[in-house]
């Protein structure tokens, strides 16, 4: 039974921080050339007592109330978030009563970054094919300003919080196309992106020794940390050959595409990828000025701001990767 994405709404925490706000951190840091360079005017953070499960509730409300959407019709909620309320229970769970949906539905946590919506949607693609369910609310909310060094402004110029929700239902044409996964989770490489400390292999250090790189950017194993050249060789060698077995597998060509929405990583390591692929910039959407990384909730934003744009039109092609910690990587062609 093939599926399709019905609706998209996000939600991004009221509190802004800007680049200029940044400078309160290193006075000699210059805002203007880090926009250029990875595209980020602000982002949006979430409060001290904010969680992905509050930002997750105000996305599915939001899709619920703009739509005109009866939630009765979900029965199946997953979620994909690296920055849960707990360790158990899981946030889905705790998602489906606080929108009062139907107890007789399925509900789980996933944990993925960047590749998280891709993933997703090949779950409930699965899902909707096994008649399992018919109408699927899939959600991302992510935090990842809570996993930051105060002092690191080279990951705090970066990701920024936010949450998505998506309904995927059932329909009779093929609107989600066939999509391709990849998983390299060798330790020197999850090293290249990773919380060290916090779950049952290294439990959280209150004293934890602060290191500082070349740069000035302060970090512990308690907080989120990026070697971002291992980050980006990872990418230009991955994603080009991700894009042309996607391709391949679902029997088109690159011109075939009418839009490509990639995993809004930054502005630098996008143009790279476009220019490597030679996708020209009228089919390629970027979309971080305002929002920054939002790990597994940029693809759903920026594929809901270019529909809300009328960029993508109605019965357009849209392929959509994902890439990044794990390694895990994945990428699909979307039928609007």
């Amino acid at each position: 039974m093939p599926s399709k994405i019905e609706l998209i709404e996000f939600y991004l925490p009221e509190n802004v921080v800007t680049n200029e706000d940044l400078t309160k951190i290193r006075a000699n840091w210059q805002p203007e050339k880090i926009e250029e360079k990875i595209g980020v005017r602000q982002r949006h953070v979430c409060a001290k007592n904010e969680t992905a499960l509050d930002l997750a509730e105000k996305a599915c409300e939001k899709l619920f109330e703009s739509n005109e959407y009866d939630k009765s019709k979900i029965d199946f909620l997953i979620l994909c978030t690296q920055s849960p309320d707990y360790f158990l229970p899981t946030t889905a769970c705790l998602l489906q009563s606080r929108l009062k949906l139907r107890v007789n539905i399925g509900a789980f946590d996933y944990n993925l970054g960047c590749s998280g919506y891709i993933y997703g949607l090949g779950i409930a693609s699965g899902l909707i094919e096994a008649s399992i369910a018919e109408n699927i609310l899939l959600v991302t909310s992510e935090t990842y300003s809570k996993h930051l060094h105060n002092n690191d402004i080279a990951l705090r110029s970066i990701f920024g919080d936010a949450a998505s929700a998506t309904i995927v239902s059932k329909c009779d044409w093929n609107g989600i196309k066939k999509i391709v996964f990849g998983t390299d989770g060798r330790m020197d490489y999850a090293n290249n992106l990773i919380v060290k400390n916090g779950g049952m292999r290294n439990p959280y250090n209150e004293n934890a020794e602060t290191y500082t790189d070349e740069s000035g950017n302060q970090y512990t194993d308690n907080n989120l940390y990026m070697n971002g050249p291992g980050i980006f060789n990872f990418t230009i060698q991955t994603v080009p050959s991700l894009i042309y077995t996607t391709l391949e597998k679902n029997n088109l060509k690159l011109e075939d595409v009418d839009h490509f929405v990639f995993h809004q990583a930054n502005k630098y390591m996008l143009n790279y990828l476009r220019k490597k692929l030679k996708i020209s910039e009228e089919k390629f959407y970027i979309d971080l000025y305002d929002t920054g990384n939002t790990v597994s909730s940029s693809i759903p934003i920026a594929l809901k701001n270019c529909i809300s744009k009328k960029i993508v039109q109605k019965g357009a092609k849209v392929l959509i990767c994902g890439f990044g910690v794990g390694y895990s990587w994945g990428a699909t062609i979307v039928e609007i």
